[in-house]
């Protein structure tokens, strides 16, 4: 059975609209699939360890990361050698982060997590200095990214597949009609062994 993980964003959980509405597809078109929505702690180190613990020692088919949890499956893609789709994912978290410092709480866990100087300094270790293998990752960006500068994302992704949307927003417009082609992704269809970059209006 594929295995396919879902990763919020920073201060987000699995009830965003583009968790619960990824589930919803997959339940809907695919449950065939193995789909993990986890609750991540706002802290990596925390995060990954549950990330770890929620695999018990398998490899995920590919990797679904929205911001944050972006940069996340980028680290989880080097390590294991899978496939990864980034919804305008943070490139760099510990330099925006750090603005950011705090207590914040999370509503599913019902808890308290403190975002610190040593959670950047986590961040910065995990932080790809290359990408291994490119053609790994599918990269969405949309320009109106009113969080993330999209162009960080373009650069340091310039070799993956790209499709970048002119506008939009940070929470990314329209994501649901891109989850055809994110499954399709994630599952290794022909129509994505080479490069792409795709600009649209």
């Amino acid at each position: 059975m594929s295995l396919i993980l879902y990763l919020h964003g920073f201060a987000s959980s699995s009830q965003s609209d583009k968790a619960l509405q990824t589930r919803a597809y997959f339940q809907q078109h695919h449950p065939e699939i193995e789909l993990l929505v986890p609750d991540l702690p706002y802290t990596p180190t925390e995060a990954l360890a549950e990330i770890s613990q929620l695999l018990a020692g398998r490899v995920p088919t590919a990797v679904i990361g929205s911001s944050l949890g972006g940069f996340l499956a980028t680290w989880l893609a080097e390590q294991h050698d899978c496939r990864a789709c980034l919804i305008n994912p943070a490139v760099a978290p510990y330099r925006l982060l750090r603005q950011h410092l705090g207590l914040y709480f999370h509503p599913v866990r019902q808890c308290h997590y403190e975002v610190s100087e040593h959670a950047m300094a986590v961040l910065q270790q995990l932080e790809p200095s290359v990408l291994a293998k490119p053609s790994n990752y599918l990269v969405l960006l949309q320009s109106g990214d009113e969080v993330l500068d999209y162009r960080q994302a373009l650069r340091f992704y310039q070799h993956c597949q790209l499709d970048v949307q002119q506008g939009g927003d940070h929470s990314y417009q329209n994501y649901v009609q891109q989850l055809p082609a994110i499954v399709r992704f994630c599952l290794q269809a022909d129509e994505f062994r080479t490069q792409q970059v795709m600009y649209r209006p």
